[in-house]
């Protein structure tokens, strides 16, 4: 079984800062990404747009435009769900990947983390999805586990789906069991059910915005 870390790439070195935009131009021209991560003296600054760059001037070398390096990254412990929130949050196609040490370790392409996510019981397995909403300081993901395992279910995928300053959301897949006999206990626990429990709609949802993803990679 494949870990989100198998997908870890590196197929081209890093833009170096003491490269000239013309190279970096040259460089985008080949590979179609949005962004590509810059090291300087082999440590990661940041990563460069595309589009950026092709404002700059070709002679110059992009340490000239370091204000305009954009950091962001995923550490080779972080979740594939938060992985893809990174992508999300920068509007990227590419995410460089550091470890523990800050060492740059590769870059992660939103082709393969879509190839990845699609692929995980969360989105391949049949299951029924329930969303559960509950103070920001009552709510217990293991208390929510034991909900569903109490009604000799098996959870498939859980994780925080919203937030505001008092209330948090929870996402659950489940596998077998009665949909109906854990709702009824999540609401004992004082959860609000939030769901409609269409579960295939709610599925197929999930399913479209990883299509668009993949729609998106094609533009």
């Amino acid at each position: 079984m494949n870990t989100i870390t198998d997908f870890i790439n590196r197929d081209f070195r890093p833009i170096d800062s003491k490269d000239t935009i013309a190279e970096v131009l040259d460089f985008f021209a080949d590979v179609n990404f949005s962004h590509f991560p810059v090291t300087e003296e082999g440590i990661y600054i940041g990563s460069v747009s595309a589009e950026d760059v092709e404002t700059f001037e070709p002679e110059k070398t992009l340490a000239n435009y370091r204000y305009a390096i954009e950091v962001f990254f995923a550490r080779t412990t972080t979740n594939w769900f938060d992985v893809l929130e990174v992508f999300a949050r920068n509007h990227t196609d590419v995410v460089p990947v550091l470890d523990a040490e800050n060492k740059y370790a590769g870059y992660y392409e939103i082709s393969d983390i879509v190839k990845f996510f699609n692929d995980t019981p969360f989105l391949k397995d049949p299951g029924g999805i329930i969303v559960v909403e509950k103070g920001i300081l009552d709510y217990s993901m293991g208390q929510v586990v034991q909900i569903v395992e109490s009604n000799n279910a098996k959870i498939l995928g859980t994780f925080v789906s919203g937030s505001t300053n008092d209330t948090i959301q929870i996402t659950v897949k489940i596998a077998m069991g009665s949909i109906n006999e854990i709702i009824q206990t999540f609401r004992r626990y004082d959860y609000e059910i939030i769901s409609e429990h269409n579960e295939d709609n709610y599925l197929n949802s999930l399913k479209e915005r990883s299509d668009y993803l993949d729609k998106y990679l094609n533009i």
